[in-house]
């Protein structure tokens, strides 16, 4: 029987890893989207493992809409393109606003944790017989420990963007040998999103 997979992606950090490995700092603010459920059929199909797609969980921060409401916007429309593949699932929570802002930026709340806590009740709930992990956080580090130290059976791997020069971080865990997915610049172009969400959904 297949072994069933699920991505966990934590977008925007896997958004600017993108960004640092295959673009100028420059580069318009699009270059570095990417469609998670096209990359998470082509992290399966790949595999010279029998595994089967069972979804692909994405979590980003929203914006404010009275704060921001051109980012809002802007976010909707992605995550409603999301929506439209079958195979995916966006989570997203509402970015912290400072005091002073617009001077210092919003920050994402709460995403780590909710990525977190689905990784380990996807395995208490079956979803998965194996995890991919998409982010640079190291604060996910305990719950893919959970996972492999406290309910025995699972696999969890890793996924990060490489190029010839550059690569983005990846998680690690001390004392394992966790399977790195490793995407180039041919996969990032199978997997790539240009389109403007300024300008609504596509």
């Amino acid at each position: 029987m297949a072994d069933k997979v699920m991505l966990f992606v934590d977008y925007q950090n896997s958004y600017h890893a993108a960004r640092d490995v295959f673009h100028h700092p420059s580069a318009p603010h699009w270059d570095g989207q990417f469609h998670p459920g096209r990359l998470g059929r082509l992290l399966v199909e790949r595999s010279p493992y029998d595994r089967t797609l069972a979804g692909v969980r994405i979590y980003r921060g929203l914006p404010s809409s009275s704060k921001d409401p051109k980012g809002y916007a802007a976010c909707r429309a992605q995550v409603a393109t999301w929506d439209r593949d079958p195979d995916v699932t966006p989570i997203t929570r509402p970015l912290r606003y400072p005091a002073d802002y617009p001077q210092r930026k919003a920050e994402e709340k709460g995403i780590d944790v909710a990525l977190a806590v689905d990784l380990v009740m996807g395995a208490v709930k079956d979803w998965y017989d194996v995890a991919i992990v998409m982010s640079r956080d190291t604060d996910l580090k305990p719950a893919m420990e959970a996972v492999l130290d406290e309910l025995h059976g699972f696999r969890v791997e890793v996924a990060a963007w490489t190029m010839q020069n550059a690569r983005a971080g990846r998680l690690s865990l001390p004392g394992r040998r966790l399977w790195c997915h490793w995407l180039d610049e041919d996969d990032y172009a199978h997997v790539r999103d240009d389109h403007d969400y300024n300008k609504g959904a596509p």
